[in-house]
């Protein structure tokens, strides 16, 4: 064999041999999409896009420097810097299956003191199962390094469906997580001893409060806050008044936003407002009515069909006419649904970006106080919502 032929087998072999999170990776973004102005009802905005090349991005975080993190659900945790792309080494194995993978990123809210970034993701086990993970670690030299598990979920399950996955921190600093009820057994979210169908609370380690709902009751997991969901992906909490916002994907129709507090038991499977999706006549198989006495029904259903995926509040001036509202991103309707709230009643719903970038997985303000918004695509990319120059 000649040389040439043992170079390629060589690297073949190591390229095989690497999981995506083995080795730092820099790649240039495309930044042939147009950027676009788009009039809504109250504001005029600007689309432009920002890094583009993902397979199938789930989530992004923003760093002090403006340099932005972006997973992928292959396994990859991605640095964003200007037009630079590059996967950073070190990341948790996963098993990548449906919609299983390497899913949410958080930056813990004292970063610039402790430097902790939080990941979440499909941790397999020796049986090929998957239950959702929690690790933190920091940035050294393009490597995700000092890593620590810091939960696991109570019970591994075929992967493939329903993970949940989406972080976020209220103002005391505890971290919730939510996961979903993984798909084939749904009457998981309504038993206690389960971490599937649930909101945990925890502190940043992992560890868990003590004036969590359910701390010494017999049979009951600590870490949980709430239970009876089927599958939040979009999680916001208010930073003045720590009310919890989630939206949360029904069978067929039955998405739901959800105004969630501790303790509360929100439903699934017992009640839904979704429908069979063998026989749209009947309920979801399993379900009893569309509410129930002591189960919490959902603020609102989006309708039609939104596949609710990130949810975002819009607290900072950029958008002043926006202030104070939700932004959910949809996967299936391709669209951003801005909701106007009043003592807990969405009083109007106006729809932006419907078909503009595709299916959208993730909507964060920034740090800027602009949005961005994620798409779950191959490839995927990053785009960003700006006011219109005036």
């Amino acid at each position: 064999m000649s040389k040439i032929n043992y170079l390629l087998v060589f690297l073949l072999m190591y390229s095989v041999a690497c999981s995506p999170g083995d080795m730092a990776e820099t790649q240039t973004t495309d930044d042939s999409w147009e950027t676009k102005e788009i009039r809504t009802e109250y504001e005029t905005i600007k689309l432009s896009k920002v890094a583009g090349g993902f397979e199938h991005p789930w989530a992004v975080a923003f760093l002090p420097d403006g340099r932005k993190l972006v997973t992928e659900r292959p396994g990859r945790l991605n640095i964003v810097d200007g037009d630079e792309v590059t996967v950073v080494a070190g990341t948790p194995e996963v098993l990548a299956r449906n919609q299983g993978g390497m899913l949410d990123v958080s930056l813990h809210p004292d970063y610039d003191e402790n430097g902790w970034i939080y990941l979440s993701y499909s941790k397999p086990n020796e049986d090929g199962d998957t239950a959702l993970a929690v690790v933190r670690g920091r940035l050294a030299n393009m490597a995700f390094t000092d890593q620590e598990e810091i939960f696991v979920m109570n019970r591994f399950a075929s992967p493939g469906r329903h993970y949940g996955s989406k972080f976020a921190w209220d103002n005391k600093g505890y971290l919730y997580v939510s996961i979903g009820d993984f798909g084939a057994n749904p009457p998981r979210a309504q038993d206690l001893g389960d971490h599937a169908g649930t909101l945990l609370r925890l502190y940043d380690d992992g560890s868990v409060p003590s004036d969590n709902p359910f701390v010494g009751h017999d049979g009951a997991a600590p870490e949980i806050f709430s239970y009876g969901h089927r599958n939040i992906q979009g999680l916001i909490i208010n930073p003045e008044s720590n009310e919890i916002w989630g939206t949360e994907h029904g069978p067929r129709g039955g998405d739901e936003l959800n105004f969630i507090e501790a303790g509360k038991n929100y439903g699934w499977p017992d009640a839904s407002l979704g429908r069979d999706y063998r026989d749209e006549t009947s309920f979801h198989a399993g379900t009893e009515a569309r509410s129930i006495d002591g189960m919490v029904d959902p603020v609102y259903e989006f309708l039609p069909t939104l596949a609710p995926s990130g949810l975002a509040l819009v607290t900072a001036d950029n958008f002043p006419n926006w202030k104070g509202n939700l932004l959910a991103g949809g996967l299936r309707a391709e669209r951003i649904r801005r909701l106007y709230i009043e003592d807990k009643t969405v009083i109007h719903d106006e729809e932006l970006l419907l078909g503009e970038v595709g299916r959208i997985r993730d909507v964060r303000e920034g740090p800027d106080g602009n949005i961005y918004v994620l798409t779950d695509e191959d490839p995927g990319a990053l785009y960003v919502i700006e006011p219109a120059e005036s």
